[in-house]
């Protein structure tokens, strides 16, 4: 008789249905896994039979097969522990076969039989409900389980406790949903001081969802301005806080199976390679455009990032999805983010203070900026000079407006587009295309030749034009207004510029 056992495995954010068969039979005792394992499926046999040590069960003498069908599907990670050792508690009659029928189970085993976190729970409920199943996962992971909806979880935290359920000597709770405490206080507006024009940039990319460059010298607060960002940004919303959740479990990076509501920001290394930043390597796991879904991705030192892992952001920047391509998957992750980059004008950083640049200025400023190609360089919709602080900026009492005032500002300019694209699948500004920006963005007889004039002597491709009348549409938001009219388009223009090399010095 062979048991049967329902798990999954993940390819990309899919959790697929994986029939895990265990089969006791006669013959020279052996342990085999079949059905393209992996090393860590493979080693579950050592874990598994450790496990089942620890509870006081012995394998038996005879011929033991699972097979992880479709065969022809890759299986990777340890989560298939639980299942085998479900499957093997069936086949040995420990276990009633007819209870697990009607579950999904994942979950790593340690030798002594407890249950281990392990990362995708959150996709593998969703599948479960998919299927009208219930869910086994490892205790600390309920609540994050629980968020799939309507069906039952049961999170144990050992093998042992879970045997005990199905024997009905003990009962394991229902776990309720878990969420992040959001009391962790933001970095504020209010400690920068001078930069007005930089925080109005600041302003504007929040309200918008648009990507933002800024150039400036060492110290004048390009890292600072970044990192207030998310402090502008609302809170994430119960479907796209499910979809960040969704990422960062496949990744194994939700904290104790709760979920925020905060945006995410990441702020990788420059050193970073291709597959860390886009996604990839064996397992085709997310990388941080993906973990930056809905949220920030910040680049400090634009120029110093390689060029092959700068170039594979346009795809991601364009499309809001990150494909990856391999011989053995062929895997697509959301990465819906907003790009702030911060880099200095030129190697030294000084190129605009003759007392501190160095001796190749100016052409050392076209050669470091040429590290950044044209087509990603069009992709950012903003481009902002931050110049070096005075000691009267320095000295000067802080601020009275801090991120409080200006969140409320952005607050509102986001409402009204959610309102305006509630039908269309998206909500800012920053996404809109084709006609529906032609519609919303419809400029007056002023702002069209200005924007015309524009087009000429700045050289704006397509895609810069575009690019224009969405931060144009973006202002008019901030500032209540239904038309867009000239001085929308000219502060818009205002953060435009040409072709990195020629312009930014």
């Amino acid at each position: 008789m062979v048991a049967h056992i329902t798990t999954v495995a993940f390819m990309g954010l899919e959790a697929r249905p994986v029939d895990v068969q265990v089969q006791v039979a006669g013959g020279m005792p052996s342990f085999a896994i079949v059905g393209l394992p992996d090393k860590a499926v493979n080693e579950a046999k050592e874990r598994v039979r450790a496990a089942l040590t620890a509870v006081g069960l012995a394998l038996p003498p005879k011929r033991i097969t699972v097979n992880l069908s479709p065969a022809d599907l890759p299986k990777e990670g340890s989560h298939y522990d639980l299942p085998i050792a479900l499957g093997l508690l069936v086949a040995m009659e420990v276990l009633p076969r007819e209870d697990m029928a009607e579950l999904v189970a994942l979950g790593e085993l340690s030798l002594d039989g407890r249950l281990t976190p392990v990362p995708g729970v959150l996709p593998a409920a969703m599948a479960a409900v998919a299927l009208d199943k219930g869910l086994v996962c490892p205790g600390p992971q309920g609540g994050e389980a629980a968020w799939a909806g309507a069906l039952s979880v049961l999170a144990a935290p050992d093998l042992a406790a879970l045997i005990g359920h199905f024997k009905g000597s003990q009962i394991l709770p229902q776990p309720a949903p878990q969420l992040l405490d959001a009391t962790e206080r933001q970095p504020d507006l209010k400690d920068i001081k001078g930069q007005e024009t930089a925080k109005r940039a600041l302003e504007v990319a929040a309200a918008g969802g648009h990507n933002l460059l800024f150039v400036g010298p060492p110290g004048a607060g390009k890292s600072m301005l970044a990192a207030r960002l998310p402090g502008l940004l609302p809170p994430l919303d119960a479907a796209e806080a499910l979809d960040v959740s969704m990422i960062r479990s496949i990744s194994g990076l939700l904290d104790d199976g709760r979920i925020g509501r905060t945006r995410p920001f990441r702020a990788p290394h420059h050193s970073a390679s291709m597959p860390a930043l886009i996604g990839g390597g064996t397992r085709a796991r997310p990388g941080e455009v993906s973990l930056a879904h809905k949220g920030v991705l910040f680049l400090d030192e634009l120029p110093e990032f390689s060029r092959p892992a700068l170039e594979a952001l346009r795809q991601p920047l364009e499309s809001g999805r990150a494909v990856i391509a391999r011989a053995a998957a062929h895997v697509s992750y959301p990465a819906r983010f907003q790009l702030i980059a911060a880099m200095n004008p030129c190697r030294c950083g000084h190129l605009d203070d003759p007392g501190l640049a160095c001796s190749r200025a100016p052409r050392c400023a076209a050669d470091y900026q040429s590290r950044i190609s044209g087509p990603l360089f069009d992709r950012i919709d903003l481009h902002v000079d931050v110049a070096a602080l005075t000691a009267a900026d320095l000295t000067r009492p802080a601020p009275a407006e801090g991120s409080a005032e200006v969140a409320a500002r952005v607050a509102d300019a986001r409402a009204r587009q959610a309102r305006r694209y509630a039908d269309l699948g998206f909500a800012t500004n920053a996404e809109a295309d084709g006609d529906v920006l032609a519609r919303v963005a419809a400029l007056d007889a002023a702002g069209t030749a200005l924007l015309e004039q524009a087009v000429e002597r700045l050289r704006l491709s397509a895609r810069g034009y575009h690019r224009v009348l969405r931060v144009a549409r973006t202002l008019a938001d901030l500032a209540g207004a239904q038309a867009l009219g000239r001085a929308h388009v000219a502060e818009a223009l205002a953060y435009r510029r040409l072709q990195p090399g020629l312009s930014l010095a």
